[in-house]
């Protein structure tokens, strides 16, 4: 007779506390793994964090992560998604925390991988709003377009001879996609 098991279903905070797992979400309190970033995702997840990065330092407001920053996009069971870059107020977060985001950024960026699918990428956009995100940038490497999300159906997709214009907390933040884009294949 076969024997049912039971997966038990963890917590973001116990995620937190496992070694390295590598690249990673947690989603409806299972782990679920993500393969590495290549070298061109690599490169726009950099480009995307020293720009605004640079941004928000010389207007001192905001704090800019990266590197598959956890943040929770439900609890009970818990959810935490791998955003590549967030952009996010000292007013929603004045001090760096130890954990994972359980406060909304003003702004995320998904960088989309090779075997990513759009309809997974819409369920994180969806998510991203659902706790109070305000903008989504999804970028296309392949496609060289930024997808800029105002709401989960408020969008526009910009080419690589447009410049995407940082809105809200990244008012006059601009970035000609020609030189995000510049020297990739």
């Amino acid at each position: 007779m076969a024997t049912l098991t039971e997966t038990r279903l963890i917590t973001g905070e116990e995620l937190l506390t496992l070694p390295d797992l590598g690249p990673c979400e947690l989603i409806d309190g299972r782990i679920v793994r993500m393969s590495p970033v290549g070298d061109e995702h690599a490169i726009l997840e950099f480009r995307f964090g020293r720009w605004l990065g640079n941004f928000a330092e010389s207007k001192g407001y905001a704090w800019v992560m990266g590197g598959e920053i956890g943040i929770y996009t439900r609890r009970k069971p818990d959810r935490v998604r791998g955003a590549d870059v967030v952009v996010i107020s000292k007013q929603r977060l004045p001090r760096w925390t130890k954990g994972y985001l359980s406060v909304a950024p003003e702004l995320v960026i998904e960088i989309m991988s090779p075997h990513d699918k759009w309809e997974d990428v819409r369920q994180k956009v969806a998510e991203y709003f659902a706790i109070g995100v305000e903008r989504v940038w999804v970028v296309e490497p392949g496609q060289r377009t930024v997808t800029v999300f105002r709401s989960s159906t408020d969008l526009v997709r910009l080419g690589e001879d447009d410049t995407l214009k940082g809105e809200g907390l990244l008012e006059g933040f601009e970035l000609p996609l020609s030189r995000l884009f510049e020297s990739m294949g």
